[in-house]
């Protein structure tokens, strides 16, 4: 019986997300990509040419998911963004780990299919800039970069999280509660338009 070269492809980037995940593009190893996925590990070069093609098509289509997933419109609540930024975070959090690590691993160097994914980001802040009801500015700019940071923060690191706000016999805090608290008077306070959108 033939397998589905599909399915294969896929059994092969999933492993490959939860490998890169944990490990980094230095750390991972396609022994265990290919052991995890089920397959030789020939078929990884076979679909991918290289690890690090591989690396870079798991970190593409993670934040495809996350722009899908999170969308930034015209008139939305900026306050309730960072709330729906910080959900989807919290609920997948190996692509914030994946961010890391494309961040170590690149460093300032330009990263693949840059200009498409920086095009999210500009959607996004034209969306944000409509809402201010002004043009893209750096202030817009600099704004939705703080969003961002405020909402995926506490996920990227979650070691930080837990030594400020404590682990144990104290009631943790309602921190989505505060994040979307504090973005709304951050946006208040920065771009006083944003108050009356």
């Amino acid at each position: 019986m033939t397998q589905d070269p599909t399915s294969t492809k896929q059994r092969l980037l999933s492993a490959a997300r939860e490998e890169f995940a944990a490990h980094g593009i230095a750390g991972a190893r396609v022994d265990r990509i290919a052991e995890l996925a089920g397959v030789n590990k020939e078929r990884i070069y076979g679909y991918f040419g290289s690890k690090q093609k591989l690396f870079d098509q798991v970190v593409s289509l993670a934040l495809d998911e996350l722009a899908e997933a999170v969308p930034l419109r015209p008139g939305d609540d900026p306050a309730e963004y960072v709330g729906r930024v910080y959900d989807f975070h919290r609920a997948n959090p190996a692509l914030v780990r994946l961010s890391l690590w494309e961040g170590l691993h690149y460093r300032d160097d330009a990263l693949p299919r840059e200009e498409r994914r920086a095009t999210h980001y500009e959607r996004k802040a034209a969306a944000l800039a409509e809402t201010f009801g002004t043009e893209v500015s750096a202030q817009v700019t600099t704004c939705l970069l703080g969003l961002i940071a405020l909402a995926a923060w506490p996920s990227a690191v979650p070691q930080m999280s837990r030594l400020i706000l404590g682990a144990g016999p104290r009631p943790e805090p309602d921190l989505r509660a505060h994040l979307v608290e504090f973005a709304r008077r951050a946006v208040a306070d920065s771009l006083p338009a944003a108050g009356s959108a």
